[in-house]
Formats: structure tokens, C-alpha cells, sequence
């Protein structure tokens, strides 16, 4: 009987046969160059997370280090016992005033231009006044006229008072021809004045220096019209100032009333001399507080030989205070440049424990460079020069090296 072979073992797969083992010689090569390539990556990966670590640091410091805000400091000092005010004031001349006529008529000439000295008396223009002429002249023949009639009228009651000695005439015609002479006396009188009047018009005819000065403004010139204010607006013909000596106004602060005391002797500088003084002396004041500005006007007169000192020039006029004056035991002097207005009040920043601290304070005087505190500091404190109007208390603060050899 034949054996029939069923499908199940035509169709048995084949036996799988186990993979090959690698060569030993091979496998010590293999995991050297496996780990140094694991090594190289891991130090690489180290490599760039430690830099950017560091990177990270160095930001955070530089980061830090600029949320500080350097600040120079200065140390409150102590007032000295004599101390000196500066105020700025301005200077006007001495005597100061417009030239007008005083005659109508058409300028003939004139002698002197803006900026020229002149001495009092001195001629400065001439004006044509034909009106003025005319009239004088027949003020003149008027007047001779009328003097005729006055010796007429004198000798008739000459005459006429004899007679009545020897009642030839009546008292009554002697009396009218007294009278007569008394008017023709009057009307000469009158004809009389008239011909001062115009010959003291024809003598303005020429334009005098009233002081000696300079001439600051000619406004006018040969040909115009001149209108002496007879039914129009008088012209200035010229503007003289006297120069030799100046006066300058100051606006004194109430709080040093004390140094404006008349005959003090005060001190003048300006911009354009520098290292140069002028000697003033206070000779008054308004004696009365404006109640705008608080301060009280004070005048100083300067000599200025030369004209050296200009009108209107801007100057800073240095006044002593008296040493007997009462002042605050622990006032002290800081610059002015360390001061804050806020809406608060007056404040200084002051560097405690690396930060500022905004410090309320009270001023005296005012020097203009620097001012008087005489309450809210210490003279150990380190009081920030120039700070930021964006200061607050608590922000952190460092000191420059600076500003400490400065402080010394």
C-alpha cells in the first residue's frame, strides 16, 4: 500500500538557521570608536550648555550693574561766618531823557550823531523858524509904535497939567490925559512882552545840551517838520544819558532785608570783564516789599569813568551780609544743582546704604550757586549732585569713584 504525503509536510518550511557570530578579532575596534564618538557628542552637548550658562551670567551682571545709577555725592558744608548775597540787576543811566524842541519849523542842521559825547551847554541843532521871524519882527515894529504913542501921550499930559496950575483947562481934560498915558504905558508894557516871548521862541531856534552825556538816538534829520506840540504830538529830536555814573536796581530777597543798608559798600561784576570788580554804594531802596515777587528794590550807584560799564548791561551785584546777623546754629551750604521741586515740597537725594532717599528740607538764603540749609541734613550725608528728575526713594545707587576723591 502507498504512502500518500499529505500536504502539511510538502509544505513545511525550511529550518531557520541562526546567524552568523561576528569575528572576535572585530568587537574591541567597534566599542572604542563607539565610545570616544559618545564622548566627543557629550562634550560637545556640555560644551555649549556651560557657554551659554556663562553667557546667561555675564547678562544677569551687566543687566544688574545697569539698574544701578551711578551719582556723583558732595557732603553738606558748613556756612562761614561772613557771607555775601549774589543778585543779578541791570543799569540805567544816571540821568536819562528825550531832547525836544520848543519852536516849529524845518531842521537847518545838526552836529552830533548817536554815541557822541557831548558837554552840557553844547550845540546840537539848528531850526529854521521864518514864522517865528516874521512875527518878531513885526513884535518890533509894533513895540516902536507903540512907544511913540507913549511919548505923545506923555508929553501931552505934561502939558495939560501945567495949564491946569494956571486953571487954563478944566481938571476933567487933565485927568483924561493922564489916563491916556497910562494906557499907552500899559500897551507898551504889553508890545513889550510880546517881543520876549518871540525872541525867547527864536532863541529855541537852536537845540542845547541840557547835561553832559552821550547821544543815544538822533531821530531826526535835515528838512523835517518840526512840531513842538502845538496841536500835534511833539517829535524827539534826540535821546541823551548821562554815563558817568550808573545806577543799578536789584531785587533783594525778603529773607536778607538786612543788607540793604543805605551807604553799604557793594560789588559789581559782569560777564564781559572778567576778574574785574566795580565798587557800588547802596543809596536807597523802595522801602516797601512787592507783593508779587517778595523782594524789595534797591538802588547802587556806581561810578563809571571811561563808559566803560554800557546802560541796560546785565550785572550780578555782590552784597555782604552783617556778621552780627542771627543765623541757624547747624545751617549748612549745599550746591544749588542737588535741589528737587516736586509737588511735595523741596528735596535733596541723599545715598544711604547703596539707595536714595528723597530728604525734605528747609532753605535760608539763597547764594545763586549754592543755597543755605537749615534744616533736613547732616553734614555726613552724601547728597547726590545733578540727580534725575525721575529719582525716587529706594532707587538703587552706586557712587563714582569721582565723586569720593571730589568729596576728600
Amino acid at each position: 500500500m502507498n504512502t500518500i504525503e499529505t500536504n502539511d509536510e510538502r509544505t513545511q518550511p525550511d529550518e531557520v538557521q541562526p546567524a552568523p557570530l561576528p569575528d572576535a578579532r572585530q568587537t574591541p575596534w567597534l566599542s572604542i570608536v563607539s565610545g570616544g564618538a559618545a564622548l566627543v557628542l557629550a562634550t560637545l552637548i556640555y560644551s555649549g550648555i556651560h557657554q551659554r550658562a556663562q553667557a546667561e551670567r555675564r547678562l544677569g551682571i551687566v543687566t544688574e550693574r545697569a539698574a544701578i545709577t551711578p551719582v556723583s555725592v558732595v557732603h553738606p558744608k558748613p556756612e562761614a561766618g561772613s557771607q555775601q548775597i549774589v543778585l543779578p540787576g541791570y543799569t540805567e543811566a544816571f540821568t536819562d531823557t528825550p531832547i525836544y524842541a520848543r519852536t516849529n519849523g524845518y531842521l537847518k542842521r545838526w552836529y552830533f550823531d548817536i554815541g557822541a559825547h557831548v558837554e552840557k551847554g553844547q550845540l546840537l541843532a539848528e531850526i529854521d523858524t521864518p514864522e517865528i521871524d516874521q512875527q518878531l519882527d513885526q513884535a518890533r515894529a509894533n513895540l516902536k509904535s507903540a512907544q511913540a504913542n507913549e511919548q505923545l501921550a506923555a508929553i501931552t499930559a505934561a502939558r495939560w497939567q501945567n495949564l491946569l496950575r494956571t486953571n487954563s483947562v478944566s481938571k476933567q481934560e487933565t485927568d483924561q490925559a493922564v489916563s491916556d498915558l497910562s494906557a499907552k504905558q500899559a500897551t507898551v508894557e504889553a508890545m513889550n512882552a510880546n517881543v520876549h516871548r518871540l525872541e525867547q521862541l527864536q532863541s529855541f531856534e537852536k537845540v542845547y545840551a541840557p547835561f553832559s552825556g552821550v547821544i543815544t538816538a538822533r531821530n531826526t534829520d535835515v528838512g523835517d517838520l518840526i512840531n513842538a506840540g502845538a496841536g500835534g504830538v511833539p517829535q524827539e529830536l534826540f535821546h541823551m544819558a548821562a554815563v558817568n555814573k550808573l545806577r543799578v536796581y536789584v531785587a533783594l530777597p525778603e529773607i536778607d532785608l538786612r543788607a540793604a543798608q543805605d551807604g553799604a559798600k557793594a560789588e559789581l561784576t559782569l560777564d564781559e570783564f572778567p576778574g574785574q570788580t566795580f565798587e557800588g554804594v547802596i543809596v536807597r531802596n523802595s522801602d516797601a516789599i512787592n507783593l508779587a515777587s517778595r523782594t524789595l528794590n534797591v538802588e547802587v550807584d556806581v561810578n563809571n569813568p571811561g563808559d566803560r560799564i554800557k546802560t541796560g548791561a546785565y550785572v550780578f551785584v555782590h552784597l555782604g551780609l552783617p556778621d552780627n546777623e542771627p543765623r541757624a546754629d547747624e545751617s549748612l551750604i549745599i550746591p544749588a544743582n542737588t535741589l528737587l521741586f516736586r509737588s511735595e515740597g523741596l528735596r535733596v537725594g541723599v545715598v544711604r546704604n547703596n539707595r536714595a532717599d528723597l530728604v525734605p528740607i528747609t532753605i535760608g538764603r539763597d547764594y545763586g550757586a549754592s543755597v543755605e540749609v537749615i534744616a533736613g541734613l547732616n553734614p555726613a550725608d552724601q547728597v547726590i549732585v545733578n540727580p534725575s528728575d525721575s529719582l525716587t526713594t529706594g532707587t538703587a545707587v552706586q557712587i563714582s569713584t569721582a565723586s569720593h576723591a571730589g568729596a576728600q
